[in-house]
């Protein structure tokens, strides 16, 4: 019995010790694990629970030259709620998701009041902690919400979750939208501007904790940066607004008219090279027109005629020309090797000086001259015209510039008639911007510059770095040539091609271009042309250059001086009247002590010389009068006024003219400020056909002369 008894303890003491040794062990790793093993879980564990997250900082703002914002980030918002928020007691949130729901209604007008209560009574049975309410809230919206039920406790006392985001916007929409362009996240196209600035735009990211909430939602855990985002630089580009609305206006107006199917213009300052508009159009299926392609930068081609410019520069540089050498057209046909070269005057122009033939855009003319002086050493010319920067590319800021292509001899294109073509524009490739940099460069003295976009990077409205004119080639010509040229580039104007630009108010200088375009295997063919239309203003003292492209009209009109030149000068007009740099100074020594006054009502000018003591000569009846300075009085004459004709208004005001134009029942529509110094249509049109009439302003009188 007693040995029974000592087996039950011996295994009872074995059962304890055991029991004990793992109790031991037990509390041993238990004491290993908090001790020495716990700061590596609760890591673990804050992994799983918290992370770190990457937060977007906000785009930069891309802006004009005269401060409207062309590109801007606009801040949106994600509406989350903490439903099962411990501080919303649930009798207060049965009393108060009825109102909340039906104002959320009312809000986003997404769902009805009945959907929301659903929703955020399901939300508060589950215990959701991060319930999506709406995203692309914008900024008044959220004014709106924080004021609603429950929402205006807050976000702890509330559950109210705001997150933070933005969205790029274009406040002009479609204008100047390739130019502008876009930098998309994934995208291998990005574009414009953005694209090619995105690095300087888009900032440096921060970082924010996050928690994680069940259902693989994460949530930030408070709203504090453990790295604050950078925000990125601003633009600041060249363009100016309101020149830019002309422009593409102008063409598009063009460009419907003729039903086109694209077309480009680009106006520039002479000496910067700063763009200040660049209209990109192109026809859609449903025949309107939008920006699609940058053709201005990008559309390498066949330029005509404009490319004349280039040849005459080489020729008299070369002193293989001159001006007023005698050249033998003929009547307008000219055979090369196995090809006929015409003129667009039927009969021909025949013996004519250089000057002429480029006024007229002879091709026969401009061939023969280049064709005679470099036969014998083409390569002469290619390298004269390489000299002068033609065939290398501009280098402009943004991606996507065609690429220049000039033949030499040694190319296994080159032919017996590829000297003559190239001469008047064929058989090359050029951009209309690397066009437009060669005529910018003989307005601007032979020194060609870099067309620009950007001018200036800011943050937070403060300079951070100017962009300064960048010379490309310092002189592209003597300046005994850039002379030559400009004179004829002014003979184009006021007696060749471009007769249709001249006006008295300030001169043009610029050059017509009508390129037949090569349609695939079909080769060229009499019914796809490009009209174009490049030159600067004021002829005298150049401050923009400007070009107009307009591809394939199709309503009969194709030749430049018709089809693009008016759209330059549309936007030249528009330019002149508001750009006081380019008005010419009136002689004040003439006027002292004299103010300025053409013409307008006899009472008034009668008041102003009475109160401020002037010597006037001349005896006035009629009710609109001129005046005029003589030595040292003014002389004042009446302007009759014909019921039956158009009046002249130039030296009017605009409230003179408008009053007086509407008083015999003619509309009238303004461009720019100041006095009237031009009408259309002019003095002496039949009243009984017209019934509008367009005034253009200027700040300053538009000559010394004395007016009649």
């Amino acid at each position: 019995m007693e040995d029974k008894k000592r087996t039950i303890l011996l295994r009872m003491y074995i059962v304890y010790f055991i029991v004990a040794a793992f109790g031991t062990a037990v509390i041993g790793k238990i004491i290993h694990i908090q001790v020495v093993e716990g700061p590596m879980w609760r890591e673990k564990a804050e992994k799983v629970l918290l992370r770190y997250e990457q937060v977007d900082p906000i785009r930069g703002n891309i802006y004009s030259s005269d401060g409207n914002l062309l590109a801007v980030s606009v801040p949106i918002f994600e509406i989350r709620m903490d439903v099962a928020n411990t501080h919303v007691k649930e009798e207060y949130f049965r009393t108060q998701v009825d109102s909340l729901a039906q104002k959320l209604s009312q809000l986003f007008r997404d769902r009805t009041a009945r959907e929301y209560r659903q929703e955020l009574l399901q939300a508060r049975k589950s215990k959701n902690r991060f319930l999506l309410i709406k995203r692309n809230v914008t900024y008044g919206q959220l004014k709106v919400l924080k004021t609603f039920p429950i929402f205006n406790l807050g976000k702890y006392g509330g559950g109210l979750i705001v997150i933070e985001k933005t969205r790029r916007e274009l406040p002009y929409k479609n204008m100047v939208y390739r130019t502008i362009g876009w930098d998309k996240e994934g995208s291998v196209n990005d574009v414009g501007l953005e694209g090619s600035y995105s690095e300087l735009l888009s900032g440096k990211p921060g970082k924010q904790l996050m928690q994680k909430i069940g259902n693989g939602m994460w949530r930030p855990l408070n709203d504090e940066f453990i790295v604050p985002p950078q925000h990125g630089y601003d633009i600041v580009t060249t363009i100016d607004v309101v020149l830019q609305d002309v422009a593409t206006e102008a063409l598009r107006a063009q460009l419907t008219e003729h039903n086109a199917d694209h077309g480009c213009a680009v106006l520039m300052e002479v000496h910067t090279g700063y763009i200040k508009a660049i209209a990109n159009l192109k026809k859609t299926s449903s025949g309107s027109y939008v920006e699609e392609y940058n053709y201005a930068i990008a559309e390498s081609s066949e330029p005509g005629s404009t490319f004349k410019l280039a040849s005459v520069l080489a020729a008299l540089e070369d002193k293989l020309a001159d001006a007023n050498q005698i050249i033998q057209t003929g009547n307008g046909e000219f055979t090369y090797a196995n090809q006929k070269m015409r003129d667009t005057h039927k009969g021909g122009y025949g013996a004519i000086t250089l000057k002429k033939a480029f006024e007229v855009s002879s091709n026969v003319g401009i061939s023969k001259m280049i064709y005679d002086a470099y036969r014998n050493q083409p390569e002469k010319y290619i390298n004269r015209l390489h000299s002068m920067s033609i065939g290398t590319p501009l280098g402009i800021e943004i991606e996507g510039e065609g690429k220049p292509f000039v033949k030499s001899p040694s190319s296994k294109s080159w032919s017996k008639v590829s000297l003559p073509w190239m001469s008047i524009g064929y058989e090359l490739k050029i951009t209309p911007l690397q066009t437009l940099a060669i005529y910018n460069a003989v307005a601007n003295d032979g020194v060609m510059v870099k067309p620009l976009l950007v001018k200036e990077i800011s943050s937070m409205g403060q300079p951070v770095k100017a962009v300064e004119p960048v010379v490309i080639n310092a002189s592209i010509a003597s300046k005994s040539t850039i002379a030559q040229v400009r004179q004829m580039l002014e003979g184009v104007v006021e007696n060749g091609t471009a007769k249709n630009l001249f006006n008295s108010m300030y001169r043009i200088a610029g050059k017509t271009g009508t390129a037949q375009i090569a349609s695939g295997k079909t080769g060229y063919n009499k019914t796809n042309y490009k009209a174009s239309f490049v030159g600067y203003f004021p002829a005298d003292d150049p401050k923009y250059s400007c070009i107009v492209v307009i591809n394939n009209p199709s309503k009969g009109a194709y030749y430049g001086g018709a089809i693009a030149a008016p759209v330059f000068k549309q936007i030249a007009d528009r330019v002149y009247a508001n750009d006081i740099r380019i008005q010419p100074e009136h002689d004040t020594s003439l006027v002292q002590p004299f103010p300025f006054i053409v013409a307008g009502v006899r009472s008034d000018i009668d008041q102003i010389t009475n109160r401020l003591h002037y010597n006037t000569s001349g005896t006035c009846i009629q009710e609109w009068i001129t005046a005029s300075v003589l030595t040292n009085k003014l002389s004042t004459k009446d302007k009759n006024i014909d019921t039956h004709t158009l009046p002249d208004v130039c030296g009017m005001s605009a409230r003179d003219a408008i009053y007086l134009l509407e008083k015999l029942g003619v509309s009238v529509t303004l461009e720019g400020k100041g006095l009237v110094v031009s009408q259309s249509p002019p003095a002496g049109a039949g009243l009984d056909s017209t019934n509008h009439v367009a005034l253009l302003l200027a700040l300053k009188p538009m000559s010394d002369e004395k007016p009649q």
